[in-house]
């Protein structure tokens, strides 16, 4: 006789629990997309590199008009296909190889966002580089800023969005494809804060342990 009446407690407090989890999830959504920059900022700051993440021709279109108007003394393109080099890259974006060939390093090694902070830390390490112009597209930005500020923590980096017209930031909620991609960068920017957090704790935790 008293079964039911448990079972139907256990269901009620399962359900209040999952409503809380969508509610505390729909927040942190919307402060998410909060964090979506909508603008570039100091846009005539002066750097010692652009990095650009692959992944849309306007990241690179917009890096090299970066190089060009001098913003930084080199362009570093992190995960590059294997087949493609500069001149490919350049003629592409219809750009003259010879205006920029010199100053413009490749990475191949990358294949997802934290590899593209790993290859570029190694670059800027090897150039004694100490700070960097950032573009990647904005939706990817809060989620690229974890990953290079985590390892590299002493290097100074501007974030130059670049916004995709596939991507619409105003009244995100009423386009599906929006939603689609906004969500599917919050999960990945909770796992990868998430995993950074705790790393973070771990090293502050046990700093020899970490070291060894």
């Amino acid at each position: 006789m008293f079964r039911p009446m448990k079972t139907k407690k256990h269901l009620s407090t399962i359900a209040v629990l999952l409503l809380l989890i969508l509610f505390i999830w729909t927040l942190g959504l919307f402060a998410f997309v909060n964090m979506i920059p909508d603008g570039a900022t100091e846009k005539n700051r002066l750097t010692d590199a652009i990095v650009v993440l692959t992944g849309g021709s306007d990241r690179l279109k917009q890096g090299l008009n970066l190089l060009t108007e001098k913003k930084a003394k080199k362009l570093f393109v992190s995960g590059v296909y294997l087949r493609n080099d500069v001149r490919r890259l350049l003629s592409v974006q219809q750009h003259n190889p010879a205006e920029v060939l010199c100053c413009i390093s490749l990475g191949y090694a990358a294949t997802s966002t934290a590899e593209n902070a790993i290859e570029t830390a190694g670059w800027i390490k090897e150039h004694g580089y100490i700070s960097i112009r950032l573009v990647t597209a904005s939706y990817h930005m809060p989620r690229s800023l974890i990953e290079f500020q985590h390892i590299m923590p002493n290097i100074e980096i501007i974030p130059h969005p670049v916004f995709p017209k596939k991507f619409k930031r105003a009244r995100w909620w009423a386009w599906p494809g929006t939603i689609a991609l906004i969500i599917s960068e919050y999960s990945k920017y909770i796992v990868t804060s998430t995993v950074k957090n705790l790393d973070k704790f771990w090293r502050a935790l046990a700093p020899e342990a970490h070291l060894k």
